[in-house]
């Protein structure tokens, strides 16, 4: 098989044509051609595809990732990039453990009121502060 045609791409990836289209305009995916008006891309499309998923899901930004791809077409990883995004990371899953362990506390603390127990105290001191890392929302983008 050497083409498929966008809707076999949509299919098999689980990504959907408006999404590849969109790919397309940002520069992550190139069609190799038209068969009537459909687009056409070579099998090397799912591969990207799953390298792109997996930089988003790894929380890079569509510019990032395409910038991680090079002119051919072939991945060029930067791997501090990698090692930058990780400790980020590591970071987002330390906040959120603590949140998590806050609100299982919450949950079953034993105190009448929450206000009377010492250890939710601290953790509204810590979200009062910053140190539970209130989460900066990101400019959603499209698909």
């Amino acid at each position: 098989m050497t083409e498929l045609d966008i809707t076999e791409v949509a299919k098999r990836s689980g990504v959907p044509a408006s999404t590849l289209r969109f790919y397309e305009e940002r520069g992550l995916l190139a069609s190799i051609g038209r068969r009537g008006l459909r687009r056409l891309f070579g099998p090397e499309v799912l591969e990207r595809l799953a390298l792109i998923a997996m930089g988003r899901a790894a929380g890079f930004s569509l510019d990032e990732i395409a910038r991680m791809f090079a002119p051919d077409g072939r991945p060029r990883i930067d791997r501090r990039m990698l090692a930058t995004q990780a400790e980020k990371l590591d970071k987002t899953i330390r906040e959120l453990s603590a949140m998590r362990d806050g609100l299982r506390h919450a949950a079953a603390c034993p105190a009448p009121n929450h206000m009377e127990c010492p250890t939710f105290r601290r953790l509204l001191r810590g979200a009062a502060s910053g140190a539970m890392g209130a989460r900066r929302r990101r400019t959603p983008q499209r698909p």
